[in-house]
């Protein structure tokens, strides 16, 4: 067969589509913690439109409410809570070496 002629086959999987991670009642707004909590990362990143399956539009509304929470800080710039965890119990390592 030539490359031209080739017949591509659909597979016959069946596809189930995933729905929308923002439904149509859902506001965007930099008070609704619950809905800006799942687009973003455990280090406080926001997620990239691929990763939430967003429309262009829903992503631009996501980005700036989540830039204005992290202004009026309901929402902390970075994530330290894990890199906090580190440096205390570094701490204390240390001063257990330093006490003996």
């Amino acid at each position: 067969m030539d490359k031209s002629k080739r017949i591509f086959l659909k597979s016959k999987r069946s596809f189930r589509r995933r729905l929308p991670p923002i439904q149509s009642g859902d506001r965007i707004d930099y008070r609704n913690m619950s809905l800006i909590s799942r687009f973003i990362s455990e280090q406080g990143k926001i997620l990239s439109r691929r990763v939430n399956r967003l429309t262009l539009k829903q992503q631009r509304l996501i980005t700036i409410a989540i830039k204005q929470a992290r202004i009026l800080s309901p929402l902390p710039f970075l994530n330290n809570e894990k890199q906090f965890e580190r440096s205390e119990s570094n701490r204390r390592k240390e001063k257990k070496i330093g006490e003996e």
